[in-house]
């Protein structure tokens, strides 16, 4: 079983897809609504994009007319974890670039790094260097 994560952009997927293939690696997929002639979509929509990368798994498309709009809901965060503190530490600070840093990543109480970042696309992402037991 697997559960992955599936995001939805306000016309900005194919953008956001390929600036996280940039910072995870991996294989993009995208298919656009015009790939399956829905006309009554933008041809250039993203119906469904995927990102595959190691054990990641990152899905998205494009939100449908009518549903960019918040209905309230709850808060969701991506949460990355690796005991590469150099990768770590990169990919927080390209995610940064252009969006917000809730919480700079540094050691814990716990012991591990941990940080939060708001990216440019408005997505919000946990990331901790785990360290050995």
């Amino acid at each position: 079983m697997a559960l992955n994560p599936y995001l939805n952009f306000a016309g900005n997927t194919a953008e956001a897809m390929a600036h996280y293939r940039d910072l995870f690696g991996g294989e993009l997929t995208v298919f656009t609504f015009g790939d399956y002639d829905m006309p009554e979509m933008p041809a250039d929509g993203v119906m469904h994009a995927s990102l595959v990368a190691d054990d990641l798994v990152l899905m998205a498309s494009d939100a449908m007319p009518g549903a960019e709009e918040s209905w309230g809901g709850t808060r969701v965060y991506l949460s990355f974890t690796s005991p590469d503190a150099e990768r770590v530490h990169s990919i927080f600070g390209q995610l940064a670039a252009g969006g917000s840093i809730g919480m700079p990543l540094e050691k814990q109480v716990w012991g591990d790094e941990f940080g939060l970042v708001k990216d440019r696309y408005g997505i919000e992402w946990m990331f901790t260097v785990a360290t050995p037991d």
